[in-house]
């Protein structure tokens, strides 16, 4: 099938942002910061020729995304969906949304079960007001955050307008990109389509859409955790933690040293977290939501994801400054694991 060309006789606005990318080894450069926020400006509006927007994001894919366009991408996404958050809000009569952490995800487990979701639900239980966000579906063979936090009892909302009754009653609520920001919801499920995943798988991680005061992040490739770390220093994040979580998502792998890029109170930092155990754990030959829920309830043990849980939960309370070293968030963490069901959980 041969796409008609209604750009004969005059270049589309977009063509420059894939000009810039694609002008070969020595002309081609990254965008600024201005050029990436518009060109995503553009993408969210529907502004944008299917093929541009393949060429562009498979450009990018293969260069990898600057600090500075990463920042820019989220600048204009964040527009987009704050300005309509706040029209439903405003509609429903509701108040503006207020948390305290920022939780992407985004990858999917494949290898080990969803530990990190047990450590979101005790920080929950412990008053501390945490935000969700994420997409399912875009990659085959893994398991997603949103088939699985329903058997946790944790809500999962349809929409702006029922977070502020999701948080009131579980200190909790998770909303899918589709939701978030439809375009980009739309974009990441290309991932099966382009044979690869695209800017936004690692875009969407920094969006922050209820400006949450501490946000975390994980990445899959560890190159990728500097340049979130200044991505998010451009975005105005003052306390903010990026780390190669395991399988992609934000959850300590006990098994390996964890490398935690920091912003704390405005200051790039970095911390490293040491293994938990000396040898590693082989990965689950097949996942048992029901064995995942009975650790849960103290009725199995498993000891990497108890110890996956314990660090990453110790990890959370360090970037929420609840503990004043790893030592002292450890123990607190172990604390919470072990007291779990003396709260509301």
């Amino acid at each position: 099938m041969v796409m008609k060309n209604l750009y004969k006789t005059a270049e589309h606005p977009f063509a420059q942002y894939v000009r810039i990318l694609g002008k070969g080894k020595t002309s081609s450069r990254s965008l600024t910061l201005e050029e990436a926020r518009d060109a995503m400006a553009m993408i969210v509006a529907g502004e944008v020729e299917p093929v541009q927007l393949g060429a562009f994001l498979m450009l990018l894919r293969v260069k990898e995304e600057s600090p500075d366009e990463l920042a820019g991408f989220v600048m204009a996404a964040r527009a987009g969906l704050q300005a309509a958050r706040d029209d439903a809000l405003a509609q429903a009569g509701q108040n503006a949304i207020q948390v305290d952490l920022d939780w992407s995800s985004y990858a999917g487990k494949r290898k080990h079960y969803p530990w990190f979701l047990l450590a979101v639900k005790i920080l929950a239980a412990q008053g501390i007001r945490v935000f969700m966000h994420g997409a399912s579906g875009h990659t085959i063979n893994r398991l997603y955050t949103e088939a699985v936090l329903p058997s946790l009892d944790l809500p999962v909302c349809q929409q702006w307008t029922e977070v502020n009754s999701a948080l009131a009653a579980t200190h909790f609520a998770y909303l899918s990109l589709d939701t978030v920001c439809p375009p980009l919801g739309e974009i990441i499920q290309l991932r099966n389509v382009l044979g690869l995943r695209s800017p936004v798988h690692t875009l969407s991680r920094l969006l922050n859409p209820v400006d949450a005061p501490y946000v975390m992040q994980a990445i899959f490739h560890p190159a990728y955790r500097e340049s979130h770390q200044h991505a998010a220093e451009r975005l105005g994040y003052r306390n903010s933690c990026v780390i190669k979580g395991e399988g992609g998502e934000i959850e300590r792998n006990p098994d390996g040293l964890c490398l935690a890029k920091q912003i704390v109170d405005g200051v790039l930092t970095e911390e490293e977290w040491p293994a938990l155990f000396p040898l590693r754990h082989a990965a689950e030959e097949a996942f048992d939501l029901e064995h995942f829920l009975a650790v849960w309830r103290g009725k199995a043990e498993h000891e990497y994801g108890e110890m996956a849980v314990i660090g990453t939960l110790a990890l959370a309370l360090r970037v929420l400054q609840r503990a004043d070293s790893q030592e002292q968030a450890l123990a607190l963490a172990s604390r919470y694991w072990q007291d779990r069901h003396l709260t509301h959980a």
